[in-house]
């Protein structure tokens, strides 16, 4: 797998992964033959049975579809949405439809990012004209093979949920599989259907995946058993980085259940035939650490230090006039500044890796987002050829970024115990391990100075930020200039567009803790920083803060589109019951925009209850529109929690949370009564929803306490703020 990049990922989607209206990607089918050598199901030529076309299905002799999926599934519904692009132009029986995660392989490269990743909130754009592109080229392939079974034109053909019918001959499409298998592979992609035919795009389907998720059959990584296979858990240094001294594993192999002790690059490992007796083996262990660079890292004082370089001028990411001289002839400046916490990405489920090492060869079962970098660390640490090694992709109980790195630490650290200990495991993270084990959403700081006319309409902008680079040492890292996600939703928002006089500096300073991109990644805290802004700009100029917004975005169609829709459908303006009071927040992500308008009451205690969100996302076509809504709504909740609660710290380079009882998640009562989501009716470029609902959140949240309470939240998260009244 090659990493080699030649433009950022945020640059080639501003210039050139769109163009009127289209998708332009390189599209190649790989021949039935090609995947032979790749071991798919049906190519070996002991199958004739199974027509195997390109690298994104087969159809057997039983009529069955098989899908096998680039991108992999962790809760965002692309099980389902990419097999309906499938199935809308081969036409089949939804019901005959199987899906598998596909092996690491270059058929399944990422068509923008030139990897093997699920990331970015880009799988079903990306995709919508290969996977379609898959479906056409099968169902071409299957009425010629009917057409010539009829002795018929394949003109006079057509399709209908899984059979080819020419008056009154039909045949089904496991019938025809083994003739359509022996045909010469097409070359040039096939028409697609107009969207006057399509049966499934943009209808909504029931998920796949849910019914063996609710029936328990489904297959997460922690689910992975077969004789012989041990339990591993890691004694990991209390500071991230630390290297063993030395260690006693004698009480450790007196615990009944555990079978070795092994050290490993990352700390030491405990093996064992179950989770139980690993975890009381580890508690025996007896480990000196030999601490290194973070053990100097302190969360207050580096909040100090980051607040001092965004009060000064940055890298320039953004520049448009003079920042500093515009300020000076405005009328009124405003200055705020916004603080952001590390975050932990705490997945419903741990990381865990089973690892089987056996005759020079490797198997790897997990969940990840990135399987082919997965199999190339995995290779280097064992000294294989790639092609040694398989990895099974399960079910993802969650990744949000975390199961996305190119250092695949939990997979690394699971190959280095099996070939230290020679045996097969299966290495488990507690909750403890998962939120200890670095890899955070950096901590920001935003230092902002807005100037004002007359009518408090901004005429400059000055806009510095500090925070660690989540693109540092990874294939994404701009070669010249600076990390585009640590200023995304800045440094291109609307707002700033129409201002003669802005300014967008970036400090990155660079740390040994490790850092990731987190759902929605830069726009995590970008969007709190400019919504928050513009929100106490409106309150500065007496206006409505929606009325406000529709003044400053009348060039921007979609978000004024998002804004409106959500304004409309939450009654915005009309009255409220007693105590409850709303704000708004609007943001584009990821070529999505989304608006927000949440509704919220503060008790005197200074508890703040949200009892209803209203959403807009204008996301171009949608797909699946079910799936969009259950994206957006999860969004919200996943928002609400960084919002009110998110928060890591670090006291001499130590974690301080552990669990969920002090790295808090939004419970039931937390979340909101109602979630109300609605689709703007949209034709322009199509975008994602796994990333963009959570942007606004906070800062909709943070204006609508401005509302309740004439407090302004700029520190996150919320719970740190005393709001009694």
């Amino acid at each position: 797998m090659s990493n080699e990049m030649t433009t950022s990922r945020r640059g080639f989607l501003k210039t050139g992964a769109m163009l009127g209206g289209s998708l332009i990607v390189s599209f190649v089918v790989p021949g039935a033959k090609r995947l032979a050598a790749m071991g798919l199901p049906g190519t070996d030529g002991a199958a004739a049975a199974v027509f195997t076309p390109n690298a994104y299905l087969s159809i057997g002799a039983d009529d069955s579809i098989q899908v096998w999926l680039a991108h992999v599934e962790m809760g965002q519904g692309i099980w389902t949405t990419l097999t309906m692009l499938i199935a809308e132009e081969l036409d089949a029986d939804w019901e005959k439809i199987k899906i598998v995660h596909a092996p690491p392989g270059q058929p399944y490269v990422h068509t923008v990012y030139g990897l093997q990743i699920t990331g970015g909130s880009s799988t079903t754009w990306s995709e919508f004209d290969r996977y379609r592109q898959a479906g056409a080229t099968a169902r071409t392939l299957l009425v010629d093979a009917a057409a010539k079974k009829f002795g018929v034109s394949p003109a006079d053909c057509r399709t209908e949920n899984g059979m080819v019918i020419a008056g009154d001959k039909k045949a089904r499409y496991g019938e025809l599989a083994a003739a359509a298998a022996a045909l010469p592979p097409l070359t040039e992609p096939v028409q697609l259907r107009p969207p006057s035919e399509w049966k499934y795009i943009g209808k909504g389907v029931k998920r796949l995946d849910a019914p063996v998720k609710v029936n328990g059959q489904a297959k997460f990584g922690m689910d992975m058993q077969f004789p012989g296979l041990l339990t591993a858990v890691v004694a990991h240094p209390p500071v991230y980085g630390s290297k063993v001294k030395s260690f006693d594993d004698s009480k450790a192999r007196q615990i009944q259940g555990v079978r070795n002790v092994v050290q490993i690059p990352t700390g030491v490992a405990v093996i064992a035939d179950n989770f139980w007796a690993a975890k009381k083996g580890r508690a025996a262990l007896q480990v000196s650490w030999e601490t290194g660079p973070n053990v100097n890292i302190d969360s207050k004082a580096q909040l100090q230090e980051f607040k001092k370089l965004a009060a000064t001028k940055g890298e320039k990411a953004a520049e448009k006039g003079d920042a500093a001289s515009g300020l000076s002839k405005a009328s009124k400046v405003l200055e705020a500044e916004f603080t952001f916490p590390y975050l932990a990405h705490t997945p419903m489920e741990p990381q865990n890796v089973t690892v089987k090492v056996e005759n020079g060869k490797c198997e790897i079962w997990t969940g990840t987002q990135m399987p082919g970098n997965d199999q190339q660390v995995a290779a280097k640490i064992l000294g294989f050829n790639p092609e040694q090694v398989s990895v099974h992709t399960t079910f993802l109980g969650g990744g949000f970024g975390r199961r996305a790195n190119f250092a695949s630490d939990f997979v690394a650290e699971a190959v280095n115990i099996a070939k230290a200990s020679g045996q097969f495991i299966k290495m488990v993270w507690t909750r403890e391990d998962d939120i200890h084990g670095a890899y955070y959403r950096p901590s920001f700081v935003h230092n902002v100075r807005v100037g004002v006319d007359g009518e408090g309409k901004p005429v400059a902008w000055l806009h510095n930020i500090a925070g660690q680079s989540i693109m540092a040492g990874t294939p994404f890292e701009p070669k010249e200039g600076v990390d585009g996600s640590s200023v995304e939703g800045v440094n291109d928002s609307p707002y700033l567009a129409a201002i003669p006089d802005h300014w967008v500096g970036l400090h990155s300073p660079r740390l040994q803790l490790p850092v990731l991109w987190y759902r929605s990644v830069g726009h995590t805290h970008t969007a709190m920083a400019m919504e928050g802004m513009i929100d106490e700009l409106a309150h500065n100029a007496g206006k409505d803060p929606v009325e406000y917004r529709r003044m400053l975005l009348k060039d921007h169609p979609r978000h004024l589109a998002a804004l409106n829709l959500a304004a409309e459908k939450s009654g915005w303006g009309q009255p409220l019951p007693a105590g409850r009071f709303r704000g708004v927040a609007v943001h584009e992500s990821f070529l999505s925009y989304v608006a927000h308008v949440v509704e919220l009451s503060v008790d005197e205690q200074g508890a703040i209850k949200i009892h209803r969100v209203v959403s807009a996302v204008d996301c171009g076509l949608a797909v699946n529109p079910d799936g969009v809504r259950a994206q957006i709504e999860s969004g919200v909740n996943f928002g609400i929690s960084t919002a009110l609660y998110g928060e890591i710290t670090l006291d001499k380079g130590v974690v301080r949370q552990s669990n969920f009882h002090d790295y808090r998640i939004a419970r039931m009562n937390d979340t909101p009564t109602t979630i109300e989501v609605h689709i703007v009716n949209s034709t322009d470029k199509m975008g994602g929803v796994g990333e963009p609902g959570v942007p606004p959140v906070a800062p909709a949240i943070a204006n609508a306490v401005f509302a309740a309470t004439g407090k302004r939240l700029r520190d996150l998260p919320f719970c740190n703020t005393n709001l009694k009244a």
